[in-house]
């Protein structure tokens, strides 16, 4: 008897029903600039070149970790998306760059198109809060290679700026500002620690309540990454943001010098951040030093700005006004440490 591809593993008639059930969800997130549909061998956007003066694409990619671990515990895809366009779009917008459109791959040991569909509709729902489309991806279905039920996401983002408008940092200086935004949660960084805290050390399970979050410690975890779409481009066409810093892997002390220009240094208060409870239990749980915390997670903080000391005024009363909330860390000074955190 003749050997088919299904017979080895690959189901193709699953992989179509997969894009017939996320045709839908893909449409959604379309932005003037795109030209193509789901189905073709490439996405296609046409860049809106009269809005530049020198237009620059900047591109991000990035995955999701190990907090896809906890996807799989909570049987749970829908969020897992979102968390990808967010690490990808979140660094983009670093640079100053209006996120145009994303891509993503997804590899599993078994497609089945109803899992797969949920995972895309994280993805659709990242790209409308970063404001970008999503004009195509790749399902990959890899038996022997993954495990059934289980998956990997990854994509990349692509951006533009014009080039007098790129932030660099170069232009912070003594005296600016640090302004904070808050996180969602853990997002998506330092998970293989949180995983070692609460499943190895304090054998939990992911329905486990907790009184403290009000809630069980999956629904905690699984929260999505935020994305700072809104309002960070806002303020970017509206003031002088001179440097921005997404808090990811590496927390405060390898993410808040990356923007800094050598002889400067970051000084923050860190008792002026409201540190969601997960990250007090965390420590607690794991018996984990403060200072190994801020180096391994965002602490509630996932986007930091250096902003002149003129604007500082303007700048909150505008976050204000939208409603949105912030923390005015600290200040700049001069030094070569990266970044001090007083109050620790």
């Amino acid at each position: 008897m003749s050997l088919t591809y299904k017979d080895a593993g690959v189901d193709k008639e699953a992989g179509y029903k997969q894009v017939q059930m996320i045709k839908g969800m893909i449409k959604k997130t379309h932005i003037p600039g795109v030209l193509s549909d789901i189905g073709g061998f490439a996405g296609l956007f046409q860049l809106d070149t009269k809005a530049y003066e020198e237009p620059v694409l900047v591109s991000g990619t990035d995955g999701v970790g190990t907090k896809l671990r906890i996807a799989f515990m909570m049987d749970k895809h829908n969020t897992v998306g979102e968390d990808c366009v967010a690490m990808c779009a979140n660094d983009i917008l670093c640079q100053g760059a209006k996120p145009l459109f994303f891509l993503d791959y997804i590899a599993t040991g078994k497609l089945i198109p109803e899992k797969m569909a949920s995972i895309v509709e994280g993805v659709s729902n990242g790209c409308i809060k970063a404001g970008c489309a999503l004009i195509g991806g790749e399902t990959a279905e890899m038996p022997g290679f993954y495990k059934e039920d289980e998956y990997d996401i990854a994509g990349f983002c692509v951006g533009v700026v014009d080039k007098k408008k790129i932030i660099d940092g170069s232009k912070i200086e003594e005296g600016d500002y640090i302004l904070g935004l808050p996180s969602s949660g853990v997002h998506s960084n330092g998970f293989s620690l949180v995983r070692k805290i609460v499943f190895d050390k304090q054998k939990m399970d992911v329905n486990d309540y907790i009184d403290e979050l009000g809630m069980t410690i999956g629904e905690e975890l699984i929260k999505p990454t935020r994305i700072y779409t809104n309002p960070v481009y806002d303020l970017i066409e509206k003031f002088d943001i001179k440097g921005l810093s997404h808090i990811t892997g590496g927390g405060f002390y390898e993410n808040i010098p990356r923007m800094l220009p050598e002889g400067l240094t970051a000084h923050v208060d860190v008792s002026k951040i409201k540190t969601p409870t997960i990250f007090k239990l965390l420590q607690e749980w794991g018996n984990i030093e403060t200072k190994e915390m801020y180096g391994t997670f965002n602490m509630g903080i996932g986007m930091v700005m250096a902003v002149d000391k003129e604007e500082l005024a303007k700048i909150t009363n505008y976050l204000v006004e939208l409603g949105e909330e912030f923390t005015i860390l600290g200040e700049i000074k001069k030094g070569n440490e990266g970044v001090v955190l007083w109050n620790l």
